[in-house]
C-alpha cells in the first residue's frame, strides 16, 4: 500500500504537489478560523446575590429575604439551578445558568428582577447585591479544616497556614504564592 503512494507520488509529481499545496492551504484557512482561548471558561455563567439583613434571624431571613428574591428571580430565562442559603444577618444566593449564555444579559435580567423586588424587602434590609464578575480560573478549591483540639484560633491559623504551605509547595504541580 505504501510502494504505491509512493510510486503515485514520484510518477505523478506535480498531483502530490498540488494536492500538499492544497493541503497546506486548506489548514492555515482552518487554523486561523478556530475559535481558541487561552483561558476558556469551563464553569457555566452563574450570579451571586448577596442581601444583608441585620438584626434577623436565619429563619427570619430565610422568608423575608431569600424567598421574595427566589421567587422575582425564577422567572428569568436560560436558568439551570437556583442555590440559597440563608444565615443570620445575611442571605446568599446562587443563580446558575445554562451552558453558551451570555452571562451580561443573565445579569442584566437578573438586575431587572432584583430592582423590583428590591423595595418589597423589610426595612432595615439592604438592597440585594450581586457580587463581580469572576473568572473560573479564579478560585479551584476552598478548604475548611476542623480540630478535636481545644486550642485558640491565634495558635491554629500560624500552625495550619504554615503545615499547608509547606505540604503544598512540594507538589510539582503548584506554584507557590
Amino acid at each position: 500500500m505504501l510502494n504505491a503512494i509512493v510510486r503515485f507520488s514520484i510518477r505523478f509529481r506535480g498531483i502530490a504537489i498540488s494536492l500538499a499545496c492544497a493541503l497546506l492551504v486548506y489548514g492555515i484557512y482552518s487554523l486561523s478560523h478556530v475559535p481558541y482561548d487561552v483561558f476558556p471558561e469551563f464553569a457555566p455563567p452563574e450570579v451571586s446575590i448577596q442581601t444583608e439583613a441585620p438584626g434577623l434571624s436565619p429563619e427570619q431571613v430565610e422568608v423575608l429575604v431569600t424567598q421574595p428574591i427566589e421567587n422575582a428571580i425564577n422567572g428569568v430565562s436560560g436558568i439551570e439551578s437556583l442555590r440559597s442559603r440563608s444565615i443570620q444577618g445575611l442571605s446568599v444566593i446562587t443563580v446558575v445558568f445554562r451552558s453558551g449564555t451570555d452571562i451580561y444579559r443573565d445579569r442584566q435580567a437578573v438586575t431587572e428582577r432584583l430592582t423590583t423586588v428590591a423595595s418589597e424587602l423589610p426595612t432595615g434590609v439592604q438592597p440585594p447585591l450581586m457580587t463581580p464578575l469572576t473568572s473560573s480560573t479564579t478560585w479551584v478549591m476552598e478548604v475548611g479544616l476542623t480540630s478535636d483540639k481545644q486550642l485558640s484560633l491565634s495558635i491554629r491559623r500560624p500552625r495550619t497556614t504554615e503545615g499547608l504551605k509547606s505540604q503544598l509547595s512540594r507538589l510539582p504541580s503548584l506554584t507557590s504564592s
